[in-house]
């Protein structure tokens, strides 16, 4: 095998389950396979089923319980790529067998807030819809988990807020990838962003033609509609690349997507090209402190933070960057919660009937912060859903929390 074919099955999962050992590691650290027995396991569902021609139809029973934590990839010796290649085959059991409805409307969150911003008051109404619409058990009779608030709309979207920021210019430009939760539930992370990039001497830009990054629909089965996006966001990527100025996002999620799963899921040599001009917005802002770049120039800020690392953010491989940062804040003492996954795993957590697999996962997170007075952030916008569902603690996103303390 040359060195161009070694490289690409480094990148693309598909061209990884041959190295598969069945040596069960993905089993002993699959959050879900600690919370339920009916899961038979990460190496059965992509790896095994995958890398096989049945002669006959054949579909792993338990393929829908893989939540794509990813702690199966970060754990396995060999390198497979474990919980892409189990959502290639969920996708590829959805080529020939119906979407439930749930399943639909979870993967679909963009183009339903595309449709309720385009309403008069529709944000208002959308949200009194959903509270309305889980108390006469609507949600629960479409298979979405009844006892968990859908995500309320944000009265303006931070695209509409952006156009009103008044920024300083600046020679030194990088484009924000705000993704769906920030964009249309939580714009204010967003603003804060801009705050800090601005306290950072960057002007920063918004693609409107950016996409979702097309995790939602991964995994549910939607893979065609998530290469559409696919394509769509890394031409943007490239595009501005060709111009020298960086992309940045604060999902670990979306950032994991643009810069890792592209390549996984299609194997694209664009995608990996685009990857490379994609960074998480923490992990810009270490590469300017090693530069000597980063402001330093804090205000006091005497708080305790306890951090909750996104299973997504460690799939990154770049440890805990927001956590390097914070910590030199003069005041802020910082815990990392190390206390695994949340549960919820994007959409996951929100179908009936994982409903009880993802709070038993949570469990452990939920112990930890219901027993601390500290600030508790992450990444994650899901995760920090999860949280508040947990413990009625309200989390924030660290760049919140840098923004004020400049």
């Amino acid at each position: 095998m040359n060195k161009q074919m070694k490289a690409m099955e480094a990148e693309q999962a598909s061209l990884t389950g041959d190295h598969c050992l069945s040596c069960t590691s993905c089993m002993s650290s699959c959050p879900v396979m600690a919370a339920t027995q009916a899961y038979h396991g990460p190496k059965l569902v992509g790896p095994a089923h995958g890398r096989l021609h049945f002669s006959q139809e054949d579909v792993e029973n338990t393929l829908d319980y893989c939540s794509n934590c990813k702690s199966c990839d970060r754990t396995c010796p060999s390198g497979v790529a474990v919980s892409t290649l189990n959502m290639l085959q969920r996708a590829e059991y959805y080529r020939t067998h119906p979407h439930p409805r749930r399943d639909n409307m979870l993967a679909h969150g963009e183009r339903m807030a595309k449709l309720v911003r385009s309403l008069p008051l529709g944000a208002t109404c959308a949200n009194l819809g959903m509270k309305i619409g889980k108390s006469l058990g609507i949600f629960q009779a479409m298979g979405i988990a009844g006892k968990r608030d859908m995500p309320a709309y944000a009265s303006s979207s931070f695209r509409s807020l952006f156009r009103k920021l008044r920024q300083k210019p600046s020679k030194k430009k990088m484009v924000f990838y705000p993704g769906c939760f920030i964009n249309d539930n939580e714009p204010e992370v967003g603003v804060a962003f801009v705050q800090v990039m601005q306290q950072n001497g960057y002007e920063v830009l918004l693609d409107e033609g950016f996409n979702c990054c097309g995790s939602p629909l991964v995994v549910t089965g939607y893979l065609e509609e998530a290469r559409e996006h696919a394509m769509n966001n890394v031409q943007r990527i490239l595009a501005w690349q060709s111009k020298g100025i960086p992309v940045l996002a604060c999902c670990t999620s979306c950032s994991l997507m643009l810069k890792q799963e592209y390549t996984e899921l299609f194997g694209e040599q664009e995608m990996q090209q685009s990857a490379a001009n994609v960074y998480d917005a923490f992990e810009f802002l270490e590469l300017l402190d090693g530069q000597g770049e980063l402001n330093r120039s804090y205000s006091q800020a005497p708080r305790k933070l306890l951090y909750h690392v996104p299973c997504h953010l460690k799939a990154h491989g770049m440890g805990v960057p927001a956590a390097r940062i914070l910590q030199d804040v003069p005041g802020m003492e910082l815990e990392l919660a190390d206390a695994g996954c949340c549960g919820i795993s994007g959409n996951y957590g929100f179908k009936e009937d994982k409903y009880e697999i993802s709070m038993q996962v949570g469990e452990r997170l939920f112990s930890r912060i219901r027993g601390t007075q500290a600030q508790v952030i992450s990444d994650c916008g899901t995760c920090r859903m999860q949280i508040r569902h947990g413990t009625g603690v309200q989390p924030c996103h660290p760049i919140q929390i840098l923004a004020m303390a400049y």
